[in-house]
């Protein structure tokens, strides 16, 4: 199911902004910001108790003593903070070497803001916790085994300004990813590009037709950018009896450019093409959410043998551009004593993704600041259960293990997540 195609022009290149021939947005090929330093000798426990402080600020409506805040009802605050448990073990190199064990305390603090300009038009922007020369996570760690902890760094990883009316919504800027997915094998919900999106809904049925695009510039870590994108997609949702369906199927053309200073093993240089299907199917189980759900990816770019982006290391890896996911899940996290289990199996080949811009969490192949998200099969086990209404436990198993190497590696990970 091919949805919406863009072109290169004759040139297959475009040096600056505008319109192409068919009215879609062209935007440069490549563009690099300065790079934000990050904050040094500072404490992550600060950055803890300003958090919160904050959450509890919000939770109990407290006044912060700023009338302009507190009596303004088109302003909203929201953002979230997490601790993690993380212990890594019996993990090889691509070479067979064995890596260390490791446990390691981590943490995750985000602050946002909303603000309505008028019935059409809003803004927002969002900070982050993270390393700004990591595009996937916004963790850091304050405590390991063998000793070392990363120095507070944070991330402005959205700021823009959106228009909704009636069933249209746009918006211009650093935002989320506008595209519908059920997980983050594709696309890491903490990877914020830049540029434009649309999403226009309307009735088809019983169900709603949604249209999406954008044109994007793509991060090359936190704040550089390096390459483009433009992409489209079609999502339908509909009731069936008790349960309800979704589909989705899109096109993700990934343009690369060279330079990039962060992302790993030319995944910025590299061009995709990457066709992207997906579908769930949610029931009521005894009043449980239950939902199934199935992922497909392939890369329909054309690489060939033996050329210098086919090669990640000593490996061809030009036929490597298939990848699905597979995934089952009952109950949720959204009320006071609510809980879920749930499973996924996905086998990720090395080009069915662009992996410096897919999840981060099932292994720990890469470096530090980038996470290699591809070239791996395995399965991931949840639980989680709800202290409160904003107050959730999730744990999370992964085995995995590479495609085409001998790469591979055991997780577990305990979250203790508060939004507000």
């Amino acid at each position: 199911m091919l949805l919406v195609m863009f072109e290169k022009s004759p040139d297959n290149r475009s040096s600056h902004g505008g319109m192409c021939a068919d009215g879609c947005p062209v935007i440069p090929r490549s563009f690099n910001t300065q790079h934000k330093p990050k904050m040094t000798r500072l404490q992550l426990p600060i950055l803890a108790l300003a958090t919160l402080l904050a959450a509890t600020l919000s939770a109990e409506g407290a006044s912060t003593g700023l009338r302009w805040i507190d009596s303004n009802t088109n302003l909203t605050v929201y953002g979230d903070i997490r601790l993690r448990y993380e212990a890594d073990w019996d993990s090889q190199t691509t070479t067979g070497a064995p890596r260390d064990d490791r446990n390691r305390g981590r943490i995750r603090a985000r602050l946002g803001f909303g603000y309505r300009l008028s019935d059409e038009w809003s803004a927002g922007a969002r900070v982050r916790t993270g390393n700004s020369r990591s595009q996937q996570s916004p963790h850091l760690t304050f405590s390991a085994d063998r000793g070392g902890r990363d120095d507070l760094d944070f991330v402005v990883d959205r700021y823009f300004l959106q228009y909704k009316r009636g069933t249209f919504t746009g918006w211009g800027g650093r935002n989320g990813s506008p595209f519908w997915q059920q997980n983050e094998l594709f696309w890491d919900e903490d990877v914020t590009p830049t540029g434009l999106a649309g999403t226009y809904d309307w009735k088809l049925a019983k169900g709603t037709l949604s249209a999406i695009a954008g044109a994007f510039y793509l991060p090359d870590g936190g704040y550089d950018l390096n390459g483009r994108m433009l992409a489209g997609q079609l999502k339908y949702t509909a009731p069936i009896n008790k349960s309800q369906i979704t589909t989705a199927a899109g096109l993700f053309y990934m343009d690369g450019a060279s330079g990039a200073r962060n992302l790993r093993n030319q995944n910025g240089a590299r061009d995709y093409l990457i066709g992207v299907a997906g579908a769930q199917w949610s029931i009521p189980i005894r009043k449980l959410p239950f939902a199934l759900g199935a992922d497909l990816f392939h890369n329909f770019k054309d690489y060939a043998a033996g050329d210098p982006l086919s090669m990640i290391g000593a490996i061809d890896h030009h036929n490597e551009t298939l990848g699905y996911v597979l995934s089952a899940q009952l109950g949720q996290l959204k009320d006071k004593n609510n809980w879920l289990l749930g499973y996924y199996y996905s086998h990720i080949e090395t080009f069915s993704v662009n992996a410096s811009y897919a999840q981060d969490d099932w292994h720990r192949f890469g470096s530090a600041t980038q996470t290699d998200a591809s070239d791996f099969e395995g399965h991931e086990f949840r639980a989680g259960y709800a202290l409160t209404k904003s107050i959730n436990i999730l744990a999370r198993l992964y085995l995995v293990e590479a495609i085409t190497t001998v790469q591979n590696g055991s997780r577990f990970r305990v979250d203790l997540n508060w939004k507000f």
